[in-house]
């Protein structure tokens, strides 16, 4: 989940990292009051969830209120690489001695966090290590001892800072690091966090990505998505949100459910190979209850475009006997009349198709069966 600049600037002026002084606004009139009230030119900077935004036009400065108002205007009634400008951030402009880069993130090859800094801020890291890669500073973090002060100020020493100025700085990258294992981040970024004329740092800009997968430890954004990514998703996949399921709407007329994305991928490529399309690709993971089941199949279901479901369970954590009851709770309370095709295979599966058997529900062994047999269903309409 990516957030708005300003609200990792919130984050990380919670954690006692500086930031320039300003306010989020969504209209020209607030944009020039807030710039009087900052009472010095200002930089004027669209909140899109995009990168790049600086090189596409999203970035402007105003040397007054009149100014700011102006080009508030002109960002709030434009699109950045298509994604339309709803608020934007009016901020001091800062007195710029020198840019620099720092980073929280994910090495994925070493299995764990990697501190990385630089002495050239305010580009993409990427351009930096292509170009100049003998400027980029990189810190693995051990995953049992931590970002530690020590490592801090050795960074801060490699970006050529000593004294107070370097304990200053350190200081800004331990908090940083903080933020990112407090916030379950996969990213978090101050490019540029810069050093301004009178020698004192603040973070410019900031990024911050948390890990979809830790945001049921993460209260403050709990319906964040629904809120923000309401105009862009379908109302199959808010409802998916709501219901804990990891749905994506596709173009086709076979509707699937599985345990596990790596089955449900496989699924989706048997059907294809079969010369069917599938509606969408829905993951009910693992351990899943006969609550979940029936608010997937009622999900699935509630596509006019869906023909035929093809539910394809191979079952560990999960039981095969939950999912037979889920199915039939939901056949039950919606009473849907499009045919399942069902492949049950796993833990308690032969209680499972016990129940759908008594049920009147047939159920197939092999995957690639199954996914023949939806097809052929749904090539004739159902």
């Amino acid at each position: 989940m990516k957030l708005f600049e300003y609200e990792a600037k919130e984050i990380l002026s919670k954690y006692g990292i500086p930031t320039p002084t300003g306010g989020l606004i969504t209209s020209p009139k607030q944009a020039r009051e807030t710039a009087e009230r900052i009472k010095s030119p200002v930089v004027v900077k669209a909140q899109v969830l995009v990168a790049g935004r600086g090189k596409a036009g999203g970035i402007l400065f105003a040397s007054s209120p009149a100014e700011a108002e102006l080009s508030s205007s002109k960002l709030l009634s434009s699109k950045i690489k298509g994604i339309k400008v709803q608020s934007v951030l009016v901020e001091e402009q800062l007195s710029i001695s020198k840019e620099l880069y720092f980073s929280i993130t994910v090495d994925r090859s070493n299995r764990s966090y990697v501190a990385i800094a630089s002495s050239e801020g305010g580009v993409e890291i990427e351009e930096i290590a292509a170009a100049t890669p003998e400027k980029i500073i990189k810190v693995l973090v051990d995953p049992l001892y931590g970002f530690r002060s020590y490592h801090a100020r050795q960074i801060a020493k490699k970006l050529g800072y000593v004294g107070s100025q370097m304990r200053e700085l350190a200081a800004i990258f331990l908090k940083l690091y903080r933020v990112a294992m407090d916030c379950d981040a996969e990213l978090c970024e101050m490019n540029p966090i810069v050093e301004t004329s009178e020698g004192k740092f603040v973070a410019a800009d900031a990024r911050l990505i948390i890990d979809d997968n830790a945001l049921y430890r993460q209260s403050n954004f709990h319906g964040r998505l629904t809120k923000i990514d309401g105009d862009k998703l379908t109302s199959q996949e808010l409802e998916a949100q709501k219901s804990g399921l990891a749905y994506v709407k596709l173009d086709g007329n076979i509707g699937v459910i599985g345990n596990g994305a790596g089955l449900v991928m496989a699924t989706l490529d048997a059907i294809k190979l079969y010369g069917g399309n599938p509606a969408n690709f829905l993951d009910v993971g693992g351990g899943a209850s006969s609550d979940k089941m029936a608010a997937a199949l009622n999900l699935v279901l509630s596509d006019h475009r869906v023909d035929v479901v093809f539910i394809n369970i191979l079952g560990g954590i999960t039981r095969c006997d939950e999912v037979a009851k889920g199915i039939l709770e939901a056949k039950n309370r919606i009473g849907f009349v499009k045919p399942l095709v069902i492949r049950l295979v796993g833990t308690n599966e032969r209680e499972g198709r016990r129940i759908l058997t008594e049920a009147g529900i047939p159920i197939l062994d092999s995957m690639e069966e199954a996914a023949e047999k939806a097809v052929g269903i749904a090539k004739v309409g159902g």
